[in-house]
């Protein structure tokens, strides 16, 4: 008996080897690398360098874009010092202080509803932070991909009004349990206080408890407004009987995804989160966690996309 797939059609099936004797495939290399394509490679790359993301404080400083950037960080202080997120206090001498840092991140906005943005986020340095003294329970859900695809569903089944909210700063709106000492923000070390502290009383960005925190304040709201927590997925909360008057509301961190068949009730409940939380209303849903929703009411269909993603 002969191997008649592949290298020498002489050689028997006792001798054969795969990895040797196999019919060799041409590698090409990227297309990118070849000649044609390289100049157009070059250029995309080159404009994705154009737009610069500090990794610090110091490089925003530096960076030939730094008063958008300063912008960015006076709007994050604003948030923090109108929501109290902490006291000035003297320095602790038994209690570590851990230390906190600028993020800068350019956001490409939502087509026809936000435009591009630059956004300073303040983050405390969670890591330094020790297990039942700084923190104990962590975990906090989000709502379920297959949740959201559900809803989706229902909007175009039953012709649904579909509205999206964003919340702003929204870990700032927990309420710290614990004591939480940290060093004050580069570059807003507060006038005649330089030498004090900052006693958290709202969860910051990077402390571990702080999504823990955010979401049992936000389905705290939502039950005192009435509203049930779906025993599917603790991330649906519904209020109504029948489909001519459910209001459903989807919660992923800062991202909500609220529809019913009537715009009143939609706007009623976003009356009510503004009062509590300081939110930017979307409008008409366009897109979620990286997917863009295509809906056509005229034919009775909507699609997601990731292209941009």
């Amino acid at each position: 008996s002969e191997a008649t797939s592949g290298g020498d059609q002489d050689t028997e099936i006792g001798t054969y080897c795969l990895a040797r004797d196999r019919e060799r495939r041409t590698i090409r290399p990227p297309s990118k690398f070849e000649d044609a394509d390289f100049l157009a490679y070059a250029l995309a790359s080159a404009e994705d360098l154009e737009v610069e993301e500090p990794k610090s404080y110091k490089e925003a400083v530096q960076s030939k874009d730094w008063k958008l950037w300063k912008g960015a960080s006076d709007d994050e202080m604003e948030s923090l010092e109108k929501n109290n997120t902490w006291d000035y206090t003297e320095r602790p001498k038994n209690c570590k202080v851990i230390g906190c840092k600028w993020l800068y991140k350019l956001k490409p906005g939502i087509p026809g509803v936000e435009n591009p943005r630059h956004k300073g986020r303040l983050v405390a340095k969670g890591y330094a932070q020790t297990e039942g003294v700084d923190y104990n329970e962590v975990f906090a859900p989000v709502v379920k991909h297959v949740s959201i695809r559900l809803l989706l569903s229902a909007v175009v089944q039953y012709n649904l009004e579909l509205e999206q909210l964003d919340v702003k700063t929204a870990f700032l709106h927990g309420v710290l349990k614990e004591r939480v000492y940290m060093e004050q923000p580069e570059g807003y070390i507060k006038k005649g206080k330089e030498n004090m502290v900052c006693l958290l009383r709202k969860s910051l960005y990077g402390l571990k408890q702080s999504p823990r925190e955010w979401n049992y304040r936000f389905h705290t709201f939502m039950v005192k407004m009435g509203y049930l927590r779906s025993e599917y997925d603790p991330c649906v909360d519904l209020q109504g009987s029948e489909v001519e008057n459910m209001v459903y509301l989807l919660l992923y961190v800062d991202d909500r995804l609220i529809a019913s068949k009537d715009m009143g009730r939609i706007q009623e409940l976003k009356n009510q989160l503004s009062k509590e939380f300081e939110m930017k209303d979307l409008g008409g849903a366009r897109r979620i966690l990286g997917m863009d929703i295509i809906r056509n009411r005229s034919n009775d269909s909507l699609f997601l996309s990731q292209n941009e993603y």
